[in-house]
């Protein structure tokens, strides 16, 4: 089995593997016939040239605490029903996180079909994409504010939608910045998603949007997908909520992503939603240096440990490490000799991700420390709001 990156003359052939791997329609989108900025595609052949595997490498940033990192998405990882049990997609994810630690990536992330071979090459369970049904008519109504102006969205708009998901989301952890060529590529046609961008503004600025699908019928089992609704004031979030709640009468149910903690979800009655779909999504380092260095940190943190990281797949990352933390930035150096606290990456993910404390890494076997030591001591490397991602990928 060899693995290269794949060129124009081999995506006919991934895009066979794809569809059959996920059971796609046979409407192939033109972004899978042609090289595409911001990504790198892998593929596994077997000892004949044929394709038996392909992973892709998403070159995202992600929001860690105001600053943009450098990540490694991974998407689209299928092996050919032949070769499955062979050590393909493993090849895949060491060929993959090899050429991401070669262009800069600092940390990768994911949404598993299943997670038992992701966490054999060192991703671990991040978190979960949430999407809920809620009653329409239990969405809160009020009187429009005089001060804010509702209205249709239109394409010029798209620019300041933008810019007021950067203002909710950068000093989150691990939402996409939804910057570079990956993201330019695919919006370079300026048209709307969905069927409809409701806008809510103050003096002319941007406070508000939702941007939504209508479905079909008007009858008790029709569908609005709201694709997102953010907000960031919470008389935005209130309109938004109102304008949503008016399609009661022919959409009895509104489906959507809830964000913890934002605007738009303070004022929904999420105590009556009910999940449609949970997605799963994994983390790992791609560099762990980077990684630590590149994120923000809580500013109030400080603090000093050292621990041994093992990382059977990125050589790079594995030693004995010392971490200092203080004023909002973050080190980690290389130091000799061996550590009493020993972490796997797997754990090194959890931590980093905000997903699990030092004692429960313990508690799974990602973290083992000597019987005199506290392992609460590497939350320093927990150390910031747990992560979330907005975006399926």
């Amino acid at each position: 089995m060899r693995v290269r990156e794949l060129t124009v003359d081999d995506l006919d052939a991934s895009w066979e593997l794809g569809r059959l791997a996920f059971g796609s329609t046979s409407e192939r989108p033109a972004s899978t016939s042609v090289e595409v900025p911001g990504m790198t595609r892998y593929g596994a052949f077997d000892d004949g040239g044929r394709l038996v595997g392909k992973a892709v490498d998403l070159h995202h940033d992600q929001w860690w605490s105001g600053r943009a990192v450098a990540a490694a998405d991974v998407a689209g990882v299928a092996v050919a029903p032949e070769a499955r049990g062979r050590g393909v997609a493993r090849a895949l994810l060491t060929a993959l996180l090899a050429g991401a630690h070669e262009r800069g990536a600092a940390v990768s992330a994911l949404y598993p079909t299943v997670a038992a071979p992701y966490r054999a090459c060192g991703w671990e369970t991040g978190g979960v994409l949430r999407t809920v049904n809620l009653a329409t008519a239990a969405l809160p109504r009020h009187r429009p504010a005089s001060h804010l102006t509702v209205r249709a969205g239109t394409p010029a708009d798209l620019d300041a939608v933008a810019d007021l998901y950067e203002r909710v989301a950068r000093h989150r952890n691990g939402m996409l910045t939804r910057r570079g060529e990956l993201f330019d590529f695919f919006a370079a046609d300026a048209k709307l998603p969905g069927d409809g961008l409701t806008l809510v503004e103050a003096d002319g600025d941007l406070v508000g949007y939702a941007t939504w699908q209508r479905g079909r019928g008007y009858g008790a089992d029709s569908v609005l997908t709201v694709d997102e609704a953010l907000a960031t004031t919470a008389e935005a979030a209130r309109e938004l909520a109102g304008v949503l709640g008016s399609w009661a009468s022919v959409a009895p149910t509104v489906r959507l992503c809830p964000l913890d903690g934002d605007a738009v979800s303070t004022v929904l009655p999420l105590e009556a939603a009910r999940d449609h779909e949970r997605d799963l999504w994994m983390h790992r380092p791609v560099d762990v240096v980077r990684a630590v260095s590149a994120r923000g940190w809580p500013v109030h943190t400080r603090g000093v440990v050292d621990f041994h990281l093992t990382d059977p797949l990125a050589d790079w990352n594995t030693g004995t490490w010392r971490l200092a933390v203080a004023d909002g930035t973050a080190e980690l150096t290389r130091v000799d000799g061996e550590a009493d606290l020993r972490l796997d990456v797997r754990g090194f993910a959890l931590l980093y991700a905000g997903a699990a404390p030092a004692h429960a890494v313990a508690q799974a076997g990602l973290l083992h420390h000597a019987p005199a030591v506290d392992p609460a001591v590497l939350d320093l490397l927990a150390a910031g709001r747990p992560a979330q991602l907005l975006d399926y990928f």
